[in-house]
Parts: C-alpha cells; sequence; structure tokens
C-alpha cells in the first residue's frame, strides 16, 4: 500500500517548488523501489528510513527497498472553486483521490513574489482553501440529502441516514469540517454517506508553513506562530519548511546533505519531516522484511494483524497464512540476523490473531 498526499494551496505559496524538490528527490531515488510510474503531476518518493540500511548491512542483502509516498501536485486554489473558478473542478477532484491534504501556506515576506490576495495573511489563506472545500462537501451533501429524502419517504430505513445528513449539514453550514462532527467515527448512519461521497474536508490535514531561508533553525515568525496556533486549535499538525532551500538540497550527497542543513541548524531535510508526519497522522507503521536478496520497509495501518499484513506483500499470504516467524528490529540487529536470535529464543511464532508491532522484522509462512 501506498500513501497518496495531495499538495494544496494558493498561488506564489511555494507549492510548485515544494513539488518540484519532490519530484528531483524522485530522480535521485529512483532506484530503492520498483514499478515506479511517473505521471506529470505525481511524484513517489522514499520514505528515508535507516533501518532498512542497517537491515541490509547484516543481511548482505542484494538491494534496499524503501516504504513510498505518492505526491501529487494539485492545481491552484482560488476564490469560488467550489463553482469552478481558476481549475476549480480539477482541484477538488485530484484531492478526493488523496489519503490527506498537505496544505502549504505561505509565511514568509518577499516583496519580489506577488501575493495573489495582495498581502501575507496565512490564516486568510488557510480559510479561503478551507471555505472552499466545506462549499464542495455541501454541494455534494445536499444532492444526496435530496435524493435519499424523496426515497425515505418510501422505505423508513433511510430515515436514520436522512437524520444523520441533515444534522451534518447544519454542521457544514457553520463553517466547520466534516472531520469535526461532534461523534463522527461513531455515527454509523453517516458510514455510507462518507464512503459515498468521500468528503474533502473529512481527511487529515497537514500545514506547511512555508518560510524564508532567514527564518530557518531560529524562533518561529509572526506568521508561523499564528498558523501554528490555528492548527493546534484544530487537532492538526504543522511544519515549518523552506521550500526554495529543499530544492537546494537536491543533487547532494548525504554528508553534504547534512553539512548543508546543520549550517541551518536543522537536524533533518523538512521533507522527511513531512513524511513522518503524514505516517503519524494516517495511523501508519512499518515493517520488515530482510534476506540475501533484498531488504524491505512495508507499510499498515497500526492495529493490524499478522495476516492481514502478510496480505500487502502478496494477497496469497493472507490466504494461505500459517503463522508468523516475528523478531524485534533491535534484537535482530543487536543479535546479527534470524538465525542468531533464534539460538537465542528471541524469535518469536505468532498465529492469526498477532498484533503487528512498529518495526517487526517478520518471515511468513504460507500454503499456496
Amino acid at each position: 500500500m501506498s500513501l497518496s498526499v495531495g499538495i494544496v494551496g494558493l498561488p506564489n505559496v511555494g507549492k510548485s517548488t515544494l513539488f518540484n524538490a519532490l519530484t528531483r528527490a524522485q530522480h535521485a531515488e529512483a532506484a530503492n523501489y520498483p514499478f515506479c510510474t511517473i505521471e506529470p503531476n505525481k511524484a513517489t518518493v522514499p520514505v528515508a528510513d535507516a533501518r532498512v540500511e542497517k537491515l541490509a548491512e547484516v543481511c548482505r542483502s542484494g538491494r534496499i527497498i524503501h516504504a513510498t509516498v505518492d505526491f501529487t501536485d494539485i492545481a491552484g486554489l482560488v476564490r469560488g472553486a467550489s463553482k469552478g473558478e481558476g481549475l476549480g473542478n480539477q482541484f477538488l477532484a485530484n484531492i478526493r483521490e488523496c489519503d490527506a491534504i498537505l496544505q502549504v501556506v505561505r509565511c514568509f515576506d518577499n516583496d519580489d513574489v506577488v501575493h495573489v490576495e495582495g498581502s501575507v495573511d496565512p490564516l486568510r489563506d488557510v480559510g479561503i482553501i478551507e471555505t472552499e472545500l466545506i462549499l464542495a462537501d455541501l454541494q455534494s451533501l445536499e444532492k444526496r440529502l435530496d435524493r435519499l429524502s424523496r426515497q425515505a419517504r418510501a422505505d423508513r430505513s433511510l430515515q436514520k441516514e436522512v437524520d444523520a445528513m441533515t444534522a451534518l449539514q447544519a454542521h457544514l453550514d457553520t463553517g466547520a469540517p466534516v472531520r469535526a462532527f461532534p461523534g463522527l467515527e461513531e455515527n454509523d448512519a453517516l458510514l455510507p454517506t462518507r464512503q459515498a461521497l468521500n468528503f474533502l474536508t473529512d481527511k487529515p490535514v497537514i500545514y506547511v508553513a512555508n518560510v524564508g531561508e532567514a527564518d530557518l533553525g531560529g524562533e518561529d515568525n509572526e506568521h508561523v506562530k499564528a498558523l501554528k496556533a490555528y492548527a493546534a486549535g484544530r487537532g492538526c499538525e504543522t511544519v515549518t519548511i523552506c521550500a526554495a532551500m529543499e530544492a537546494d538540497l537536491i543533487g547532494l550527497s548525504d554528508a553534504e546533505q547534512q553539512d548543508f542543513l546543520q549550517s541551518y541548524g536543522l537536524a533533518q531535510s523538512g521533507l522527511d519531516t513531512v513524511i513522518r508526519m503524514a505516517y503519524d497522522t494516517l495511523g501508519l507503521q512499518s515493517f520488515f522484511t530482510a534476506g540475501p536478496m533484498e531488504a524491505r520497509a512495508w507499510t499498515i495501518h497500526r492495529g493490524w494483524t499478522a495476516p492481514k499484513a502478510a496480505g500487502v506483500i502478496h494477497t496469497d499470504f493472507e490466504r494461505g497464512f500459517i503463522r508468523a516467524e516475528v523478531v524485534s528490529y533491535d534484537d535482530f540487529v543487536t543479535l546479527g540476523g534470524e538465525a542468531h536470535a533464534r539460538e537465542k529464543g528471541l524469535l518469536r511464532v505468532e498465529g492469526k490473531e498477532y498484533v503487528m508491532q512498529e518495526g517487526d522484522v517478520v518471515h511468513f509462512l504460507f500454503n499456496v
């Protein structure tokens, strides 16, 4: 499975610069993952994880395959997108296909870079985008509500869903997103509607405060502080990056990148932070397979059982699951591989009810 993140933002906020940095990173890392289909508006990038390299070292693996994230550069949003202004229809359709939204917000002052609204104001910019997404969700909901209300006159079993949709409509009318609807996850009556409409404001959002190079490594500027406070009030994460600097990192060696980042007082690339944050936001985790042929990271949802995780590798693994032989990453590396872990009694045999843990190194056994 691959995580899909849509990059959104107003014109001239740094969205394209960020996407271009990701795209160039993709070309630099292309050998690290298989079956990569490159589309003009999509970049498939590896998830930086030093554990995979260490496993490959222990097992003398022939190749290394990282987990990946798909980033989609979505058409710039303007006021009226929900009514088709600009590339609004394309923008909204592309967001529906994504698992999460990465909203790039301009948090730097530069007279040479024109702002579409005439001034730098992160909260106004966020408000424009979120208003358009809410209006689009309202349009979708009202169409479905009208149809189901008529059907409910003949089929009373639909009334609970109609009532739930009516309550959600009133909630959206206040300017609040679907994800903030009280009791959303426990509301079984709304589930068919959520699945059918794939609401834009039901998706998790990560805010990217795009700053200038002078703002890196020090105290947040006033724009960033305002954005972080807004995001925290809505239970969302914020990451501060300089898209222009991220573009400069591409093409440098690992050592050169580290020196470059340290010169700004940074421990890691902002892009790596964004990817990790997206994983956490969506409740994802990694497990590993490692051997002489390859060391590989796989992405699953937290709480998945061993058979379901095996199905990510191949559907036959899930159907014919027998057991999983599991070693924690730390034990695998410390002891020098699976054989030594088995000798020390640290290789566990787990059945169908086993819930996968972050960093498990696994060998699945199955019937064909």
